[in-house]
C-alpha cells in the first residue's frame, strides 16, 4: 500500500488494516512523517516533529495489534496536538519568545489521554502567540501557510492543526478554540472542525482566558472527530472548569441522519457582512440540508454585535498577562498582543462586570432561541482568507480579528457547542465552511448534521501545497 493511500486513511480504516495485518501503525506513523517532512517546509503546519518518539510508539502499537491486545481505536493512529497544549518530552512553544525551550515533563489532559489510548503523538502544531489571534504567526517560527495557496494565512489559531489536516500529516489533530480558533481555520483550509460544549474536554494548564477555550478536533471527517472525542472528551478533576454529563459515545445518533431537524438559518446573524460568494457557498449548503430533509427556515436569532463583550473579557485577559511581565519581556512579546493587553489600561471593574452580565443575557437569549431551533447555520468566516502576516485583510478599515470573524466568537461567550463544515470553494479555489451550532450539551444533534451533510457532499483537499492552488 502506498504512502498516499496510507494517508487517505481515517481512523476506522486504519484500525481495520492492523486487526487483518495489513498495514503496521509504524506504516502509518512513517506515511505521516514523511508527508510532514515533503510539506511542512511550504505551510509551516508543525512547530516540533518527534520522528523517534513516534516510531518507537509506533514500534509498541504494532506489538499490541499483533497480540490482539490493541489499547482502542486510536491505538496506532497519527496525532498532532497545539503548540499550547503540554505533552511530556516536548517542548511548549506558545508561540512565544519569552517560553522556555525545555521539554514538559507532564502530558496535559489531551496529550494524556490521547497516549493512554495508544495514539503516536507526531509533534506540535503552530499558533500565534499564547493563541491570542484568529491567524497563525508569531516571532519564534513564522506563519503557517494555506495548503490551498500558500500566499495565503490558515487563521487561526489552530492554524497548524488545520493545514495538517487538510494535507494529512497526522490523522487527528487537537486545536483549542477560546473565540473561533478551530472552526476559523478549518473553514479557510477546507476541513472539519468542531468546538464541545464548554468543559466537555478539559484542559490544564488553563487559557489565559479559561472560561472561553475549548479544546477540540480537527480533521478530515466527523467520524474521525467522534473517535478523537471518545478519547478525550471525558471529565478529568484536574480541570477546575471540566464538567461531567459526556455522551458515552459521542457518535451515537452519527447517522440518523437531518430529518426532523429543525434548522435556523441565518446568514449574517442579524449584523455581519458577508462576501457574497462565501453567502452564496452558504445558502447552497442550507438548501441541500433542506434536500437531506431538515426543515431549513431562514431567521435571525435577533442579537446584536457581541464583539464589545468578547473584547472586554479578552483583553482584560492579556492585560493581566502581561501586568506579570518585565518592560525586557514585554518588548519580546507581538506588538498587536501588547496593544490589546494596552487597550485595557483603562478600563475599570465595572466595565468587566458589565461585560460579564450581557455575556450571561446573550447566552440566555441564544439557550431560548434553540428551544425553538434545534440548531442554528451561519458562514463560519464572512470572508475568503487573506495574505499571510496580517491580522486584517490588507486594504481593510478593520483594526481587530475579531472585526472579521463574527460568527464565531459569540458561541464562545455562549459555551455552546458548535463547528465548520466545508461546504464548496469560491472562485478563486479556496475553502468555505459553514457553522452549525446547538444548545449547550447538545453536541451529538450538531456531530449528527454535520456528518449528514458531508457523507451526502464528501470535501475535496489539496494534493499538494502549491500557490497555483493545485485542489485534489
Amino acid at each position: 500500500m502506498s504512502d498516499s493511500e496510507l494517508g487517505q486513511m481515517g481512523v476506522s480504516a486504519l484500525s481495520q488494516c492492523y486487526r487483518k495485518g495489513d498495514v503496521s501503525p509504524l506504516d502509518a506513523t512513517r506515511a505521516a512523517l514523511e508527508r510532514i517532512e515533503h510539506y511542512n517546509d511550504a505551510v509551516n503546519a508543525y512547530t516540533y516533529v518527534d520522528a523517534g518518539g513516534a516510531e518507537d510508539a509506533a514500534k509498541a502499537s504494532a506489538r499490541r495489534w499483533g497480540q490482539g491486545k490493541p489499547l482502542g481505536p486510536l491505538d496506532g493512529i497519527p496525532v498532532s496536538l497545539k503548540d499550547l497544549t503540554d505533552v511530556a518530552g516536548m517542548p511548549t512553544s506558545h508561540g512565544s519568545l519569552l517560553s522556555s525551550t525545555k521539554p514538559c515533563t507532564t502530558d496535559a489532559p489531551p496529550a494524556q489521554r490521547l497516549r493512554e489510548a495508544g495514539a503516536i503523538l507526531l509533534g506540535k502544531t503552530n499558533t500565534p502567540e499564547d493563541g491570542w489571534k484568529a491567524v497563525t504567526d508569531n516571532l519564534v517560527v513564522g506563519a503557517s501557510r494555506n495548503p490551498w495557496d500558500t500566499r495565503l494565512t490558515t487563521g487561526g489559531s489552530s492554524g497548524g492543526a488545520a493545514a495538517a489536516a487538510a494535507l494529512n500529516m497526522g490523522v487527528l489533530h487537537q486545536g483549542g478554540d477560546s473565540g473561533g480558533s478551530i472552526r476559523i481555520p478549518a473553514a479557510f483550509c477546507g476541513v472539519f472542525g468542531f468546538k464541545p460544549t464548554f468543559g466537555w474536554t478539559p484542559q490544564w494548564p488553563p487559557a489565559e482566558e479559561p472560561t472561553l477555550s475549548h479544546i477540540g478536533p480537527i480533521t478530515r471527517s466527523v467520524e474521525d472527530a467522534v473517535a478523537m472525542l471518545n478519547v478525550i472528551g471525558r471529565y478529568d478533576y484536574i480541570d477546575p472548569y471540566a464538567t461531567r454529563g459526556q455522551p458515552e459515545d459521542w457518535g451515537q445518533d452519527l447517522d440518523q441522519g437531518v430529518e426532523g431537524l429543525r434548522i435556523a438559518f441565518s446568514p449574517t446573524l442579524g449584523f455581519a457582512d458577508v462576501d457574497p460568494q462565501v453567502a452564496t457557498r452558504v445558502r447552497e449548503a442550507a438548501d441541500r440540508l433542506a434536500d437531506l430533509g431538515a426543515e431549513v427556515i431562514e431567521i435571525d436569532p435577533e442579537i446584536t454585535s457581541p464583539l464589545w463583550i468578547f473584547q472586554r473579557l479578552w483583553f482584560t485577559a492579556s492585560l493581566e498577562m502581561v501586568s506579570q511581565l518585565s518592560e525586557a519581556d514585554r518588548a519580546r512579546l507581538d506588538p498587536g498582543l501588547y496593544e490589546n493587553a494596552m487597550r485595557a489600561e483603562d478600563w475599570h471593574a465595572i466595565d468587566l462586570f458589565r461585560a460579564q452580565s450581557a455575556r450571561a443575557k446573550l447566552t440566555m437569549h441564544l439557550e431560548r432561541f434553540n428551544q425553538h431551533y434545534h440548531l442554528l447555520m451561519t458562514p463560519s468566516v464572512p470572508i475568503e482568507p487573506f495574505e499571510a502576516n496580517h491580522q486584517v485583510p490588507p486594504g481593510s478599515d478593520m483594526r481587530d480579528w475579531e472585526e472579521w470573524a463574527p460568527f464565531s466568537y459569540p458561541f464562545n461567550l455562549s459555551q455552546q457547542p458548535a463547528a465548520s463544515v466545508p461546504c464548496g470553494f469560491t472562485d478563486n479555489g479556496l475553502p468555505v465552511g459553514f457553522q452549525i451550532a446547538g444548545g449547550k450539551f447538545d453536541d451529538i444533534r450538531v456531530l449528527r448534521a454535520s456528518h449528514a451533510y458531508l457523507k451526502a457532499h464528501p470535501p475535496r483537499f489539496p494534493l499538494l501545497p502549491d500557490p497555483t492552488r493545485t485542489g485534489g
